[in-house]
Formats: C-alpha cells, structure tokens, sequence
C-alpha cells in the first residue's frame, strides 16, 4: 500500500482546515442559539402576562420582535412594552 506524500498532504492540510472552520463556525452558533432561547422565553414571559392581564383587558401582541425585546432585555423589556402600549394606546 503505497501513498504518494502529495495526498498524504492534502489529507493533513483537509483536516487542519476543517478544524479552523469549524472553530470559525462555532462562535456565530452559539451567539444565535443564545438569541433564540431568550426569544423564546421572552415569548413566554408574553404569554404569561397576557393570561394574568386578560383579568384586566391588558394584553401585549407576541410577535417576534416582542419576544426579542422582551427575552434579550428582561424585565425592563418588559417595562417597555407596557410603556409603549400606554404611549401609543395601541
């Protein structure tokens, strides 16, 4: 079983290179990952608040754009909201 060092090479070189994309990949990842798990809690915490503020006619839309301001600032998202909702009277 002969190999020529060229492909020998190539496989190293192969190897080495999917090593760093990998690392390269990995970092967007879990940056996105992080941004969709506080998406969907902050979805969550949306519902929450419309089920309690369905006892008093309150109620946020749950879109995307409210859960990712409600899940990547928390509890002062959530203070934004209401604010808005009662600025705009929407």
């Amino acid at each position: 079983m002969y190999e020529e060092y060229g492909t020998i090479f190539a496989y190293i070189i192969g190897i080495v290179l999917l090593f760093f994309l990998g690392k390269f990949f990995i970092v967007p990842m879990k940056t996105v990952l992080k941004l969709l798990f506080s998406s969907i809690l902050g979805a969550g915490i949306i519902f929450i608040i419309n089920f309690l503020g369905g006892f008093f006619e309150f109620n946020i839309a749950l879109n995307p754009i409210t859960a990712f301001i409600t899940g990547t600032l928390g509890v002062p998202g959530v203070l934004l909201l209401i604010a808005l909702k009662y600025i705009f009277k929407a």
